[in-house]
């Protein structure tokens, strides 16, 4: 079987290092991959993802067999129903329901109709009654962008005022088209965690969980960013509380999809806020988690290919995935700057050594290869990820591998897992 992945981050190299294992997959290609997918896959760095006429084109000359898109915005710009109606069978959710997270504000009013638990909300077009919910309900509280903002339209505003400037910054034209409509949300209060379920339409299979840490500074100070380190499994996702997720908050957001007419198929990764009462739905993206994928991908032990498949098929029933015991912890090494400005085609060095350590993988975000020489030119731009008997074998392990990378332009934080690691301290005493 011939598969195209749609995508050049570190999500999708993780995609295309379990993909290429599956004994189904004969020849793997990757549109446009980066440096560290071209050691997987034989990458096509001078497609663009956005125009879908082409990549049809690229599905028709190549005689691909199935389409994997990694990325939220083809699947939100509807690559999945232009593949679908060329015959090209395609792992995603088509644009109608894409629109989970595509819009902020759809996603909100699902859960207002349909009883799935998430923070009390506003929709406003013009800053004044937006400015008047904020009054009405304080601070702390959320401002988000309604569309697609590159990981960066949502702002925890911690003062009234700090609100008001967001609402201003989003209406006012800051983040685009994103930012015609702003969602404002009560803030919640509890512990961040995520949660993955392959959905085919009927059926969802939950996959392991995985906790990330957004903030891009240590002890969780600074500004968000699309996520500087994960690690499966979340010890705050108990048995118990990932069954309350399907239950409450999966099984019924399936549902209302198929009820509106339409199903979603892809990967549902929902953002959760565990509270006091309880799970709470703070986001839906409909793709991998970047940096999440790549704990995933570390710990799964099944077929990948395989489930896609299955999912694209209408046929998850029955399914059943296996998972290591062993924790996996990922590592982001950015360029120094981000999320702000930052320099790019910096040089990297040291990363055969790295990689060569035991049970080490180093999934490549923002890089090419410059004629044997890797280049940063992204933000986040490699994921050193590690396997351990706990989350401080496994930080241990990754960290070992990060300061064996030669690369003074970069950075990462030291305290991934932390959270974890005082539990499992904490159970020793």
């Amino acid at each position: 079987m011939k598969v195209l992945v749609i995508g050049s981050g570190g999500r999708e190299h993780a995609l295309c290092w379990a993909i290429a294992a599956s004994p189904l997959c004969s020849k793997l290609y990757c549109a446009p991959g980066n440096g560290g997918i071209e050691q997987v896959a034989e990458c096509l760095p001078e497609v663009n993802i956005s125009d879908h006429g082409a990549i049809v084109g690229l599905c028709c000359d190549l005689a691909i067999d199935f389409v994997v898109v990694g990325p939220e915005a083809p699947l939100v710009a509807g690559l999945v129903d232009v593949l679908d109606e060329a015959g090209f069978r395609s792992f995603g959710p088509n644009a109608a329901a894409a629109q989970l997270e595509g819009s902020k504000g759809f996603l909100k009013d699902l859960c207002a109709a349909h009883g799935i638990p998430t923070a009390g909300y506003g929709r406003f077009k013009q800053a004044a009654p937006a400015r008047e919910f904020v009054t009405a309900n304080g601070a702390p509280i959320v401002v988000k962008a309604d569309g697609l903002a590159a990981g960066k339209g949502v702002i925890i505003a911690n003062t009234e005022a700090e609100a008001n400037t967001a609402i201003d910054d989003i209406l006012g034209g800051q983040f685009g088209d994103a930012g015609a409509e702003v969602v404002v949300e009560e803030f919640l209060d509890g512990e961040e965690a995520s949660f993955f379920a392959l959905v085919d339409g009927a059926t969802a299979l939950p996959l392991a969980t995985a906790q990330d840490h957004k903030r891009v500074g240590d002890g969780d100070t600074g500004p968000n960013t699309g996520g500087m380190g994960a690690y499966s499994p979340a010890p705050v996702m108990t048995d118990g509380m990932c069954d309350r997720v399907m239950a409450e908050i999966i099984n019924p957001t399936v549902a209302a999809m198929n009820k509106a007419g339409t199903p979603f198929k892809g990967v549902l990764f929902a953002g959760l806020m565990i509270t006091n009462d309880g799970p709470q739905l703070i986001e839906y993206n409909v793709r991998f988690g970047d940096p999440e994928c790549q704990v995933l991908m570390m710990r799964l032990k099944s077929d990948l290919l395989e489930a896609l498949i299955a999912t694209s098929r209408g046929s998850l029933a029955g399914q059943n995935l296996q998972w290591r015991d062993e924790v996996a912890l990922a590592v982001v090494l950015a360029a120094r700057g981000y999320p702000g400005s930052y320099d790019k085609n910096t040089v990297i060095g040291g990363l055969d050594e790295a990689q060569a350590l035991e049970d080490i993988e180093i999934f490549h975000a923002g890089t090419r290869n410059d004629g044997g020489v890797i280049r940063a030119v992204g933000g986040r731009v490699l994921n050193v990820t590690a396997l351990g008997a706990s989350v401080a074998d496994a930080r241990s392990s990754a960290y070992n591998a990060v300061d064996r990378i030669d690369w003074p332009d970069g950075f990462c934080r030291r305290d991934i897992g932390w959270r974890a690691i005082g539990r499992e301290a904490e159970a020793k005493d």
